[in-house]
């Protein structure tokens, strides 16, 4: 064996702990109390609400929260900005799908989006401190923040201040990074997660690298989340260390009971945990 190679295969376990520890580095979650991921454990969570499949009780409604609560479900939504910079609850970019205009959302103010209905019920688009007045305190939130770019920090502070004001357990989880990371720079005392899912999930414009990085929550180190809610199915190694870490555990979105198994808490839609 040559002299070459036996220093090569020498080096090899060094190589392969600095790779370890770096993926450690890169994936570990924030460190959290007991305190903080006690209202959620072991919780299912109603998906947009308790809507229904056909959208007679429409998502993200205040009908389907109101259902929630009486059932004593948690309430899993999401928040983003109008173009005059009110909290709404919403899902979509755009409005086509939900409202049947072909419009995104951060081109309509406030009172030009009340003026719409949701999947033609009678129920309105909600504002965020309406949904807060609904549920009082009543049900553990998981409050999703949509990216809104340049707008990202004013969603962050807006929804954070309002929330202050809040008596009852929430935490936030979004998509984007840079909003997990707002949380620990400037409210480290919210529960905090980073949402994921495989890289076919994503979006056709979301660049492969970007898709690469998000799906094996490889940004975990920008904003070290302290839970990780990833689309139910498999999970990339990465992920599972994450949570051998001590990632708190959370799957979205449930269509049986059986994977309320291994998850610390489910966000569900369809059936009745």
């Amino acid at each position: 064996m040559s002299k070459a190679l036996t220093k090569i295969l020498a080096a090899l376990p060094v190589a392969a702990a600095a790779a370890a520890g770096g993926s450690m580095l890169m994936v570990g979650p924030g460190k959290y109390s007991e305190k903080a991921a006690a209202p959620f454990r072991k919780r299912c969570f109603a998906h947009r609400g308790l809507y229904s499949e056909d959208q007679s009780v429409p998502e993200n409604s205040l009908e389907a929260f109101g259902l929630a609560v009486e059932k004593e479900y948690g309430i899993e939504l999401d928040i983003q900005l109008s173009k005059d910079g009110e909290i709404i609850v919403f899902h979509d970019d755009d409005l086509k799908r939900a409202c049947g205009v072909d419009r995104p959302v951060p081109e309509l103010t406030l009172a030009e989006l009340r003026e719409l209905r949701l999947f033609g019920t009678d129920q309105r688009i909600p504002l965020f401190s309406e949904v807060l007045s609904l549920t009082e305190g009543k049900v553990p939130l998981i409050v999703e923040l949509k990216t809104q770019g340049p707008r990202n920090e004013e969603l962050c502070l807006k929804a954070r201040d309002l929330l202050l004001s809040y008596r009852g357990s929430y935490c936030v989880e979004s998509f984007d990074p840079r909003i997990v990371r707002w949380f620990r720079m400037n409210a480290p005392w919210v529960f905090r997660g980073q949402l994921a899912c495989p890289k076919s999930s994503y979006n056709d414009d979301t660049p492969p690298a970007a898709k690469e990085l998000f799906s094996r929550c490889l940004c975990n180190f920008y904003g070290r989340p302290q839970f990780i809610a990833y689309e139910v199915g498999g999970k990339p190694a990465s992920v599972r260390l994450a949570e051998a870490m001590g990632a708190f555990r959370v799957c979205w979105t449930s269509h049986c009971r059986a994977d309320q198994a291994g998850n610390d808490a489910v966000i569900f839609e369809h059936y009745l945990p």
